[in-house]
């Protein structure tokens, strides 16, 4: 079987809003309802790890020599 590409952040975003709005119409069977509430937590789950990956990204930077450090913001005192 071959890897399922990985999805991008807005992509699996768009995923949970689907997903709350079945969920919100009411419609679903109870055992519909878990499955779509374990999919939003697993996916909820994935979004927290890339948005904790890209935060370590951001904070940072590119040093003169080629290195990184922590970006760090001082607040002047």
């Amino acid at each position: 079987m071959a890897k399922k590409e990985e999805k991008k952040f807005e992509e699996l975003m768009q995923d949970l809003d689907n997903i709350v709005k079945e969920l919100e119409n009411g419609e679903a069977d109870l055992d519909s309802s878990i499955e779509k509430y374990t999919e939003a937590m697993n996916i909820i789950k994935i979004c927290n790890e890339k948005l904790s990956s890209a935060e370590e990204k951001v904070n940072k930077i590119l040093k003169e020599d080629g290195t990184l450090e922590e970006f760090n913001i001082s607040d002047g005192e």
